[in-house]
């Protein structure tokens, strides 16, 4: 059946072609996705002839932040600009380093069953991307010494298949502890954590306080924060 090439780019985004890598299609001009697919594919026939895909990569990666990006013209949809800027009271070699992840990791074993269902598959999370918009987002505890094999993720806001085969892309529980052996950090805390961001942005920030005391609990001086 024919479609136009609106229709074609919102197909992308939780459609007939759902590819969360290429949801930004979405948010783009007709024209602006005409030029970005004629030019994926220019790079794409340049890669077979020098075996580097590297261009390929850099255009898809420049084209999605320009797709995100609010125009100079509009105003941010959310603005964080309500807290202080807190100053670390200790050098990071002295810091205890705390992990907090949007990128919704779990433990084997210990899976948060979003909405009563368990063990939910990553494809049932992308079609549930509305109850999850609505829902309270769930933090999950993850120890520091969790076996890789161990950990689990499922988000139905990106395309998790990078991080499954490398969970540092978006969780850097092993980034973090080589940068205690190296000594720029001083310890790291003995749990770490994670919820999928993939929630309603006023419900996260109620939730904020909530977490922020068990960080305080942790002894945490220091947190990084990794969104998705």
């Amino acid at each position: 059946m024919p479609e136009s090439l609106e229709e074609f780019r919102r197909s992308f985004f939780y459609g007939s072609r759902s590819d969360l890598s290429f949801k930004f299609l979405k948010s783009m001009t007709d024209e602006a996705a005409t030029e970005f697919i004629q030019r994926l594919f220019r790079e794409v026939g340049a890669a077979y002839d020098t075996g580097d895909v590297r261009p390929v990569v850099q255009l898809v990666y420049e084209t999605e932040v320009a797709a995100y990006s609010p125009r100079p013209d509009t105003e941010p949809r959310w603005s964080y600009d309500d807290r202080p800027f807190t100053r670390l009271r200790k050098s990071l070699p002295e810091s205890k380093l705390g992990l907090l992840t949007s990128s919704g990791h779990f433990v084997a074993g210990r899976d948060p069953e979003p909405f009563g269902v368990k063990g939910m598959s990553q494809q049932e999370a992308e079609a549930r991307i509305t109850d999850f918009l609505r829902a309270p987002p769930t933090l999950s505890a993850i120890p520091r010494d969790t076996p890789t094999a161990d950990l689990v993720v499922r988000h139905g806001g990106y395309d998790v298949r990078s991080v499954g085969h490398d969970p540092n892309v978006a969780f850097p529980r092993d980034r973090i502890l080589e940068a205690k052996i190296a000594g720029r950090i001083g310890s790291v805390a003995e749990t770490l954590y994670s919820f999928p961001g993939a929630a309603a942005q006023g419900r996260v920030k109620k939730a904020a306080d909530e977490w922020a005391a068990i960080l305080h609990r942790d002894q945490i001086d220091a947190v990084l924060l990794v969104p998705v």
